[in-house]
């Protein structure tokens, strides 16, 4: 997963769609997130348990444990294979599990007419419902933002068509199973097992060319993620 995602429907949106048993204990704006380039490091929303039901926050995209900030960039992703065991995200697993809504995601390819140039193609639901990333937060609750927080996405490896658009893709759950990934009283068993054995297929995704223009943190807009050659 290269790093940029879209999130541009209204939290109520997405929220529907897990069709929740859990209160949302706190407040959300309720206008379209239109967020089409989301990038590392910019605050984006995650879906989080905390006592007495769930949180939406706007959360940076991008995490380290304290020992390791400043070393390198925070790293955005987490893959699934080591997540659980190793040392690096000891701090988030498994308490930390959150779900990070989204429309689709972005993947750079070589450009066939020039190896020295990328061709950005979007990843989105064949369906066209949204998806759900399983994803690790930190979040502390204050006026001001706290420099600990923040969130990773757990990638996974490729199947079938997609391992030729990239090798990772995002661990992305089914409503149901996301349902469960946010229930507190899922346990640390069942949640290792919904990594290693219930991120959707490939063929549960459509892929295509887009603009050149998302390549830029700072271009929005819903002409990034249509289809080259569509108006």
């Amino acid at each position: 997963m290269c790093g940029r995602y879209s999130i541009y429907e209204s939290m109520d949106y997405y929220l529907k769609q897990l069709s929740l048993d859990l209160v949302v204990i706190n407040g959300y704006d309720h206008e379209p997130i239109s967020r089409y380039n989301v990038a590392p490091s910019t605050r984006v929303e995650v879906i989080r348990p905390v006592e007495g039901g769930l949180s939406i926050d706007r959360v940076k995209w991008g995490w380290s444990p304290f020992w390791a900030k400043g070393k390198r960039p925070d790293p955005i992703n987490a893959r699934a294979e080591t997540v659980m065991t190793g040392k690096f995200f000891k701090g988030l697993w498994p308490g930390g599990r959150a779900l990070a809504p989204a429309n689709g995601w972005f993947e750079w390819i070589p450009d066939p007419d020039d190896p020295k140039r990328k061709q950005p193609y979007y990843i989105t639901s064949a369906s066209g419902e949204p998806l759900f990333f399983a994803a690790l937060a930190e979040v502390h609750r204050g006026i001001e933002p706290d420099e600990r927080d923040g969130f990773v996405i757990i990638t996974a490896a490729a199947d079938q068509g997609l391992i030729d658009i990239h090798d990772r893709k995002p661990l992305v759950l089914t409503p149901e199973v996301a349902r469960e990934w946010i229930d507190p009283d899922t346990s640390s068993e069942r949640a290792a097992q919904i990594i290693r054995s219930h991120d959707r297929p490939a063929g549960d995704f459509k892929w295509y060319p887009v603009d050149k223009a998302v390549a830029n943190v700072r271009n929005q807009g819903a002409g990034l993620i249509r289809q080259l050659g569509q108006t």
